[in-house]
């Protein structure tokens, strides 16, 4: 039995290597493991929505991908009603307890925690936000009832799932991370050595867990049993006992706003605004390299690779400086992505030489701030579907870095968002704008993102996992798109070259390693370093369909 499901997990596997297309008004699913994608197929053969289709595989990878998303965490939902094309951006994200000070990450003798150290244990761990954004989504965007949403991940759970390699890796690298009993005993041998690929699991906790909130909504994970087990697990954990308590979490609300969007090259492209940075920074990002003529360029070349490493420097320093949770500092979002002040900041950037030492810029409406430190980790998870009515759902998800804080509560894992807050809080008499305060969001990078053509209709639907690289992911796909014509598949393959504070990073492994060489002569201080990267998208070719999914993961696009 055992090999048998091992021989079918292989064949889905391998399913990216050829893309997948499907005639118009038709649905598809892609997202970074096959049983969840296969979940999100079956709820759209259903007569599901985009929405529900999205909203079950996430669900499904709450089972199958433990270790970088779930009901434990939060996340971000870009939504496109095919009739009306409205645009809804829906913010999911966790937020800090009420007992939450500045000093959060402090360790008793008045000195900031690592962020290594920080991580692990009750302190890190955000209120969850998926159910009740995935409720909110649903009740607007849904076709079929709540709970049948629920069927295949509870299936799943209850009947058992392979482990796959790429998470039997993660469980090599956060075995020392998680150490709870359930978890050890259900993921873990005796020895301390992962199950090996291939290994049978079924979490019947999780499936009965599932069963309830689907037969009596999200709010039965909020103010229920499963919120007194959530409280009871961060506050008693170990190390870093949190302070959350019931009413943290029944007072959780997600939030719904308009999206974020801009032109490139006569493409309209919209994401999501604050608390992510992610829309953000991938729009700064492109429009800053707007006046450069990248279709005329080779992506094998370096001086193709300086450009974009430049614009994402100048992009992230903004980001660090400005975003955080808009409910609680000024983030001025106009002035980020205005035209003017981006063409001013793409002016610092040379063709042959390097910026030596970037800062932040002045957007119109600024408010005076120092940067500070930050942290982030890879993991998250990504997923995009469309039915058949048009409708389109980009939506990233994540319990921040592999399996979280490390600690379970019912089967599943419990986020660690809170270390994506600025652990110092203040700089130079002058307070961050991404620290720690009661209820508040922690800035994040996620950046679903949808790309319209010049005549209005869809082009790409694109995310990506992998901490702050996912802004440098999601924007070099669109480049690889729309400036040179890839393929998405192709265009998420790309090697990945990015350029944070004053260094470029290289992908270890890949194709860039060649470029490094020349990035070096040009000026750059360059690093060659591994990534864990993950992105997935479906694109408009031709009025048909065509998914892709990173031929680095385990993922997969598949068709209604």
């Amino acid at each position: 039995m055992v090999k048998r499901l091992v021989a079918i997990l292989l064949l889905l596997v391998a399913a990216p290597l050829a893309a997948q297309s499907v005639p118009p008004m038709r649905g598809m699913v892609s997202c970074a493991d096959p049983r969840a994608a296969e979940a999100g197929r079956e709820i759209l053969r259903a007569g599901g929505s985009a929405a529900d289709a999205a909203i079950a595989t996430m669900l499904a990878l709450t089972v199958v991908e433990p270790q970088s998303s779930g009901i434990g965490g939060g996340g971000y939902f870009l939504h496109e009603d095919g009739k009306s094309r409205t645009l809804d951006a829906y913010d999911g994200r966790e937020t800090a307890p009420a007992a939450a000070t500045p000093g959060w990450f402090y360790a008793p003798d008045g000195t900031p925690l690592s962020h290594a150290d920080a991580v692990p244990g009750g302190r890190s761990v955000g209120v969850p936000g998926n159910l009740r954004m995935w409720a909110m989504v649903h009740a607007g965007h849904g076709r079929l009832p709540w709970a049948k949403l629920f069927a295949p991940a509870i299936r799943l759970a209850r009947d058992g799932f392979a482990i796959t390699p790429r998470l039997e890796t993660s469980l090599t690298t956060s075995a020392a991370h998680v150490t709870g009993s359930w978890a050890r005993a259900h993921f873990w041998q005796a020895d301390g050595t992962p199950k090996p690929v291939g290994t049978v699991l079924r979490d019947p906790e999780l499936a009965a867990l599932l069963t309830k909130i689907a037969a009596h909504g999200p709010n039965y994970f909020y103010v229920g049993p499963p919120a007194r087990a959530l409280v009871a697990t961060a506050n008693g954990a170990t190390r870093n006992p949190s302070k959350l308590t019931l009413g943290d979490l029944a007072a959780y609300e997600p939030k719904r706003h308009p999206a974020l969007c801009g032109s490139y090259r006569g493409y309209r492209v919209c994401g999501v605004g604050p608390s992510t940075s992610g829309g953000i920074a991938v729009f700064a990002i492109l429009k800053q390299l707007e006046r450069f003529d990248l279709a005329s360029m080779s992506p094998n070349d370096p001086r193709t690779w300086h450009l974009i490493a430049e614009s994402m420097r100048l992009a992230y320093a903004d980001r660090d400086l400005y975003v955080g949770d808009p409910d609680f500092v000024y983030v001025p979002t106009a002035g980020m992505t205005d035209p003017a002040y981006l063409a001013q900041r793409a002016m610092l950037i040379a063709p042959d030489h390097v910026i030596p030492h970037v800062v932040a810029g002045t957007p119109p409406g600024a408010p005076p701030r120092k940067p500070v430190p930050a942290s982030e980790v890879p993991g998250t998870t990504h997923i995009v579907a469309i039915d058949g009515a048009g409708d389109v759902a980009s939506v990233t998800s994540t319990v921040e870095g592999p399996f979280g804080s490390g600690l379970t509560a019912q089967g599943y894992f419990l986020n660690n968002e809170l270390t994506d807050f600025d652990i110092v809080p203040d700089k130079d008499g002058f307070l961050a704008a991404n620290r720690v305060e009661p209820g508040k969001r922690p800035r994040s990078a996620m950046a679903p993102t949808l790309v319209f053509a010049p005549d209005g209709s869809l082009r790409l639907a694109v995310g990506a996992a992998g901490g702050a690289t996912i802004i440098a992911q999601v924007a070099k796909a669109i480049i690889g798109v729309i400036d040179w014509h890839l393929p998405a598949r192709d265009a998420i393959a790309l090697p990945l070259v990015i350029g944070m504070g004053d260094r470029v990073l290289i992908e270890k492994g890949s194709a860039a390693e060649a470029i490094a060489p020349a990035l070096t002569a040009m000026g750059h201080d360059v690093a060659i370093v591994p990534m864990a990267l993950k992105a997935n998208a479906i694109e408009r070719v031709g009025g048909k369909l065509v998914g892709a999914a990173d031929p680095r993961s385990e993922g997969v696009a598949l068709a209604e």
